[in-house]
């Protein structure tokens, strides 16, 4: 039997999430903005429930492309509130369009998304070596950095929390726990911290 962390369960989506793209090293600015906007209508949800979702929010997002989302109008808005296939929660769908904004933005300062996010972790991603569950922070000072500097770039929805979770997702930090299968698989490319 595989040894995995223990917060995927048994659900198969989740399993599938945790074994095939969480934790994984990601610098494609589209996967990026979109683990960005789904963290962020992830907070206070569990993730499955974002997971769910998540080929809907594809499909009303355009599958993520930041330069037609940041055209969204607020006749867009308001289609997509009234959308039951994603989290209907007004500021969190403005942060979207907010944030797809901010993608362009950082784009001309920075090269990319990915230059600005991974600067945090000096484009090396760590390996936090986590005994259990209990031994993984809900924020670090590289996720606190990244969400002041998110935040004065125009970003929302992008607290120290959200962020921590967003380093987690696209592989900035190994957080899968001592024992994982997927934890020495992807700390072969990690730094050691």
């Amino acid at each position: 039997m595989t040894e995995r962390c223990a917060w995927c369960g048994n659900d198969p989506m989740y399993v599938a999430y945790h074994d095939a793209e969480w934790g994984v090293p990601s610098h494609d600015d589209r996967h990026l903005f979109e683990m960005l906007v789904l963290e962020g209508a992830q907070a206070g949800l569990s993730w499955i429930t974002i997971l769910r979702k998540r080929e809907h929010y594809r499909r009303v997002f355009a599958d993520f492309d930041a330069e037609r989302v940041a055209r969204y109008t607020d006749d867009d808005v308001m289609r997509l509130l009234a959308d039951p296939g994603i989290v209907r929660n007004r500021l969190k769908v403005a942060s979207a369009v907010a944030n797809a904004r901010a993608v362009l933005d950082a784009r001309e300062r920075f090269g990319s998304l990915d230059a600005l996010v991974w600067q945090f972790v000096d484009g090396v991603p760590r390996n936090d070596v986590r005994r259990s569950l209990a031994d993984v922070p809900a924020e670090t000072a590289a996720s606190r950095a990244m969400s002041r500097e998110l935040k004065r770039l125009g970003f929302r929805f992008v607290g120290p929390t959200v962020c921590y979770a967003f380093m987690q997702a696209v592989g900035m930090v190994n957080d899968h726990v001592e024992g994982c299968f997927r934890q020495r698989e992807i700390a072969a490319g990690c730094s050691i911290t």
